[in-house]
């Protein structure tokens, strides 16, 4: 028993001069980081009072209209994020006014400070209140310039608050973090340089480590787990879709484009193609398979051998010999917008072929951010197709027409090199649908427009050969002639992804000028900074309101091909047909 409790004691001993070692550790620690630290707070123990001024301003202009309705917690994403802003701002202004006050020589008292801090608290919790509840009418007439019900769940936009603080908050909190990692490294370099250069030393290691760390580490993990996901959907197959038996289509037994290299959306391409029946059932003739040629990432090695194969299955298909040759763009994915090509092989009875390449497994949302590989893409495509097609004689060579919507419009705009020049001398025809603000032709056209004509429906040139729509009137815009080829942009007023630009940071955009379009709130109005960020949350749902608004433009493309092409015998009341025919394809989202 005595051994046992000897032993007790020396454990109880040994614990305790751990503990005690280990307190001086921490205290030595605490020493030594108040001393890189410097005088004063690190972080301040609430915040200031000019930061959450602007941030309640910041937060209350984010609950203005937009082009687009929003869903609760996106609204109060952008809220939050909006008020962070605002709050940076507010800082460096409450910073700034101190200084010039104890430069000039003023001292505010702390009665003032005792009075005027209660009462900004009270006026910001009533403005926070009073704007929240007002935006739900805005919310209204923005679902209303949609066409959708101004009425929701009122009850979740009681939510947008509390989302905007959490967010808000989180992001304080990061900028705070950095902050102290500034100041702590920049007083362990005071003791061995001025002042001023430990800081600015300080501040760019801390930058330096920061942009390494989300690029190289975050930024480069979450592109590399979007890509594998990607690529492994990339080898997946629609339900319902099979490896056509047809010649006239890639991916065949004769095919030099094995079907499993055409990727997820190159399948469905080739494998929606329209049967010859169907056509010949809506038009009362005898038709022709169409055909469609796809070419995947993984069915050449190089860009300029999946270009010579595109031209070789278009030779191995009889595509040269059809009346209507169309070189399609892609999205990010692959994917091609059956609104887009079904269109043209009801028109002309199946005499067609469609060809497009793959330049990516990412989904348009990421693969935006590499616009060369759409544009080097759709440039080795038009290209191979184009020499190919010039070799055939004048007489009998088809129609060579060039479509693309989204990124597909940009690349294909990229491969006549943003001219309208290439446009109007080397095609018969176009068809841009959605076009990105990158766009090079759409932006040259746009700011070239015809003084007075609203940046949203450009007039240029009178019309002759290029015109935008929204509706199918706006095809008569302006009223004089319309000449040959045709080319046509479909873009709607309430487009994110057609009027998000980086220069919304900084500059009004013409498309808030009256008149506006006609599904643009008229209580929208232009910030700095916020107008930019708003339209930016507007793309996570340009997909999510009725056809005709937002990115989608319905069976739009239908009419738009009549007027570009002009099909033999081919009238209004056949393109209303086709229409409502068309009005159940599926039109899949911006993911694409």
């Amino acid at each position: 028993m005595g051994r046992a409790l000897n032993r007790t004691r020396d454990w109880t001993r040994r614990t305790a001069e751990r503990a005690r070692r280990t307190g001086e550790r921490a205290r030595r620690t605490g020493a030594r980081a108040r001393r890189h630290a410097g005088p004063g707070r690190v972080v301040r123990r609430r915040p200031c009072w000019g930061g959450l001024a602007v941030a309640v301003l910041g937060y209350c202009l984010s609950l203005t209209p937009s082009l687009l309705p929003r869903a609760w917690w996106l609204q109060g994403l952008a809220a939050g994020v909006s008020a962070a802003v605002g709050y940076a701002v507010g800082a460096v202004l409450e910073t700034l006014a101190r200084l010039l006050l104890r430069w000039a020589g003023v001292r505010v008292r702390p009665r003032v400070r005792r009075i005027v801090r209660p009462a900004l608290g009270v006026l910001g919790v009533a403005a926070v209140v009073t704007v929240t509840a007002w935006s739900v009418r805005w919310e209204g007439e923005v679902r209303r310039a949609v066409s959708l019900p101004p009425q929701f769940a009122r009850w979740q936009w009681a939510l947008v608050p509390v989302v905007a603080v959490c967010v808000a908050a989180l992001l304080l909190l990061a900028a705070r973090t950095v902050r102290l990692g500034t100041r702590v490294l920049a007083h362990a370099l005071g003791a061995h340089v001025p002042r001023r250069v430990a800081y600015g030393t300080g501040a760019a290691v801390v930058a330096f480590v920061i942009v390494g760390v989300v690029q190289g580490f975050l930024l480069r993990a979450a592109l590399d787990a979007i890509e594998s996901g990607a690529s492994l959907a990339d080898r997946g197959t629609t339900e319902g879709v099979h490896r056509p038996d047809l010649p006239t289509l890639s991916g065949g037994p004769d095919s030099a484009a094995p079907w499993d290299t055409l990727g997820a959306k190159g399948r469905d391409f080739v494998g929606t193609a329209t049967p010859r029946a169907d056509i010949a059932a809506f038009t009362g003739r005898p038709a022709r398979d169409p055909v469609r040629v796809y070419v995947g990432l993984r069915s050449a090695d190089t860009l300029d051998e999946r270009a010579a194969l595109a031209v070789r299955e278009l030779e191995r298909t009889g595509g040269f010999s059809r009346k209507v040759l169309a070189v399609m763009g892609t999205t990010g994915t692959g994917w091609i917008n059956d609104q887009g090509s079904k269109p043209l092989e009801y028109m002309w009875g199946g005499d067609t072929a469609q060809v497009a390449m793959q330049y990516s497994y990412l989904p348009s949302w990421v693969s935006a951010l590499t616009e060369d590989e759409a544009a080097a893409t759709g440039r080795a495509l038009f290209d191979a197709v184009h020499d190919r097609w010039r070799t055939l004689p004048a007489s009998s060579r088809p129609r060579l027409l060039v479509y693309g919507e989204s990124l597909g419009s940009f690349s294909m705009e990229s491969a006549l090199d943003g001219s309208l020049t290439a446009l109007t001398s080397e095609t018969d025809g176009a068809l841009f649908v959605g076009p990105t603000y990158d766009n090079p032709l759409w932006k040259r056209i746009t700011a070239e427009r015809r003084p007075g004509s609203p940046e949203w429906r450009p007039v240029v040139a009178d019309g002759a050969n290029v015109r935008f729509a929204q509706v199918p009137t706006d095809y008569g815009i302006p009223a004089a002639p319309w000449g040959e080829p045709r080319a046509v942009y479909l873009q709607n007023g309430s487009d994110p992804v057609v009027w998000w630009s980086p220069a919304l940071a900084l500059h009004r955009p013409d498309w808030l000028d009256r008149p506006r379009a006609r599904d643009v709130s008229p209580a929208m109005r232009w910030y700095p900074l916020l107008t930019f960020w708003q339209v930016a949350c507007d793309l996570a749902g340009a997909d999510s309101v009725p056809d005709g608004f937002g990115h989608r433009y319905g069976t739009l493309p239908t009419s738009a091909w009549a007027e570009i092409t002009s099909p033999p015998g081919w009238t209004a009341a056949d393109t209303a047909r086709l229409a409502g025919l068309l009005e159940s394809v599926p039109e899949p989202g911006l993911l694409d």
